[in-house]
């Protein structure tokens, strides 16, 4: 008999080569539907892998992250032996499963494929799928499977295999179709019920621009139609709130290639909305006792080299700026936290002066390639709302949990309700990456998993997404399209007050080293604006928005009423623009709609004459305008703005 420990940490026995079906089973029968995966002692297994020793076992559905990844690289397979029957003679290499779907990397020799034949693809895969072919793993020695893989005239798995050793190779096997493979996959291709071609790219074999150049076939595909037809409405969806286009279309930022890729320039609208949202947390980092500091945009090599960045980063970064100094080298600044370290050591401190909390808005640059660049999601040039806090060990806890509170705050002021908190520590088999003591590790990953219990956070513990100096704290964000994303990180750090040499005089007497804190709730301003963008659809909170009322007249008579109604919203600190352009207010209301102003505001005969205005408000087509005064509209919009801009408080923990 083998104990099998289920995550809920019961344990049942079973008959030595028992399978996780068998287990599934044992539990319930819907389980047992639905489980088309499994991991036994952290390693993928199928469904049908006869479990000989004690362990843990993980069953995974169509649900669970580990579930939709061998669902889709099963699928690579049925692409795979579909392109081997369409297009006989093509070579594969790989096909993965990645974040949404997979790819398949294929030689197709002289052979052009175009999205035209995306519908025999997908068919040809349909119908493979019908077959209900089971998945088989078995294994190869390395002489048979470089036979295999010669006869069939394949460099790409002929040099995948020269890089196994014997021992280790296996291959899935479903219908007639064989592949070299390390498992994890669904039970039998029926399971798969709808797929989809999404694109083909060109890539390099094994990423090497000096390798040929292969076909990278992008798919993906689900359990039920619905789920296809679903997420093929949800990219619809993305591509109407991508924020490279809404950001043009309400002249926020821009792009130029002769200031250079990744560079963005903001227009005087997102420069506005810029200062909002830095205004916002300037004034709750103020309540919270930040201090504001200002650092160069360079800094000299060493600096870096101290810090650690430049052995992690300098090699992929920008290279250094050379001075006519002989030896004297200077580098873009990649990250704000060694320049703050070089501010709290200008003078000696005592416990008694801790914490120092300094703030900067500060812009830094990494050097991205050009192919991963990405909107304002991934630029070259970034502002981050940095700010780094030194305290002693024993002020940790409370520091921590109101940098929580700051992020919590900022989260709720911007409609990002739907978010888990994760831990991010050490990968324990790779120590290499990381710098600092063992010890010093340990206590900053205990501080901050003690923080998140205590503020009640959902969080999960993820191994090897620490950074290279410390752990974090970072709040992954679901946006309106359920997507994830990274939003706000806290990071706990033994090891830079080492590395500078920064100290306290402790209430003993004696020299101590301070922790520090960094912190960054937006992460960066651009990628935080592009992220809360597609969020919103580009409609902002009304606080936040660049102008939150336009003043539309019906005629050219009105203008001078229109221009009073402007005056008065200015006294409310309302912010307004007028269009007096000679169209028809149909034309109006129909630009403004499409350039999302929250209210339009229409003027004529009736409210000149009662001091009024006819409020109609964006997205509300066909529920009538509301005719109010300028008093009751300035009340309308204070409400709405006190809904989500709640105040900052700071608590005592």
């Amino acid at each position: 008999m083998i104990k099998i420990t289920l995550p809920d940490g019961s344990v049942k026995e079973f008959e030595s080569g028992a399978s996780p079906m068998d287990v599934a089973k044992s539990i319930s029968e819907g389980l047992a539907r639905n489980v088309i995966s499994a991991s036994f002692n952290g390693t993928t297994v199928e469904t049908e892998t006869p479990l000989t020793t004690d362990g843990s076992l993980v069953l995974f559905t169509w649900n669970d992250k580990d579930g939709k990844k061998a669902f889709w690289h099963s699928t690579s397979h049925v692409l795979a032996q579909a392109l081997q029957e369409l297009y006989p003679g093509v070579k594969l290499s790989i096909g993965p499963a990645i974040e949404n779907g997979f790819y398949y990397d294929v030689d197709f020799g002289d052979l052009k494929i175009s999205d035209a034949d995306f519908k025999a693809i997908e068919d040809k895969m349909l119908d493979i799928a019908r077959g209900k072919f089971e998945f088989t793993m078995r294994s190869s020695s390395k002489a048979d499977a470089l036979d295999f893989y010669k006869k069939e005239n394949n460099p790409y798995k002929v040099e995948l295999i020269e890089n196994l050793e014997d021992g280790t190779i296996t291959f899935c096997d479903h219908s007639t179709f064989t592949d070299l493979c390390r498992g994890g996959h669904i039970p039998n291709t029926g399971i798969i019920k709808a797929v989809k071609i999404m694109s083909i790219a060109g890539a390099y074999w094994r990423g090497d621009e000096k390798n040929k150049q292969l076909t990278r076939v992008y798919g993906i595909s689900f359990p039920k139609q619905k789920d296809l037809t679903d997420y093929l409405e949800l990219l619809e969806e993305a591509k109407r709130r991508d924020h490279r286009k809404l950001g043009k279309e309400l002249e926020l930022f821009a792009f130029s290639q002769k200031v250079g890729q990744g560079l963005p320039l903001w227009l005087p609208k997102g420069a506005a909305l810029r200062d909002r949202l830095e205004q916002f947390l300037r004034k709750a980092q103020k309540k919270a006792g930040y201090e504001q500091v200002v650092t160069p945009h360079i800094g000299q090599k060493e600096l870096y080299v101290t810090s650690g960045h430049y052995a992690k980063y300098g090699a992929d970064s920008f290279q250094p700026i050379h001075t006519p100094a002989e030896g004297e080298e200077f580098l873009l600044k990649p990250m704000n936290c060694p320049h703050h370290c070089e501010i709290y050591a200008v003078k000696p401190w005592s416990y008694k002066d801790l914490p120092k909390r300094y703030a900067e808005f500060g812009t830094v640059y990494r050097y991205e390639q050009s192919g991963e660049l990405h909107g304002l999601t991934r630029v070259r040039g970034f502002t981050q709302d940095d700010a780094h806090i030194f305290c002693t060990p024993d002020q940790l806890d409370a520091e921590f949990k109101n940098v929580i509170d700051l992020v919590l705050y900022v989260f709720g002021s911007l409609g990002f309700e739907n978010f888990t908190a994760q831990v991010s520590v050490r990968d324990l088999d790779n120590p290499d990456k990381y710098i600092g003591s063992v010890e010093n590790w340990e206590k900053a990953e205990q501080a901050i998993i003690n923080a998140a219990k205590d503020k009640g956070l959902n969080y999960v513990i993820e191994s090897g997404e620490a950074a290279f100096y410390g752990p974090k704290l970072d709040f992954m964000v679901k946006d309106a399209l359920g997507r994830q994303w990274q939003l706000g990180t806290i990071q706990v750090d033994y090891n830079l007050p080492e590395r500078f040499d920064l100290t306290y005089k402790g209430s003993d007497n004696e020299l101590h080293r301070p922790v520090m804190i960094h912190r960054a709730p937006f992460g960066s301003m651009e990628r935080f604006i592009a992220i809360l963008l597609e969020h919103t659809a580009g409609n902002f909170p009304l606080w936040l928005m660049p102008e939150q009322a336009i003043i539309l007249s019906l005629s050219e008579k009105y203008e001078n009423y229109a221009k009073k109604v402007l005056e008065l919203l200015e006294n409310h600190e309302i912010r307004a623009l007028i269009d007096n352009r000679n169209e028809t207010i149909g034309k109006k209301i129909r630009e403004a709609e499409t350039k999302k102003f929250p209210y339009m505001l229409i003027v004529g005969e009736e409210e000149e004459k009662n001091g009024t205005i006819s409020v109609r408000k964006h997205g509300q087509e066909g529920k009538g305008n509301v005719t109010v005064s300028i008093e009751e509209f300035a009340r309308m919009v204070n409400e709405e703005i006190n809904t989500t801009l709640k105040t900052f408080n700071v608590e005592s923990n």
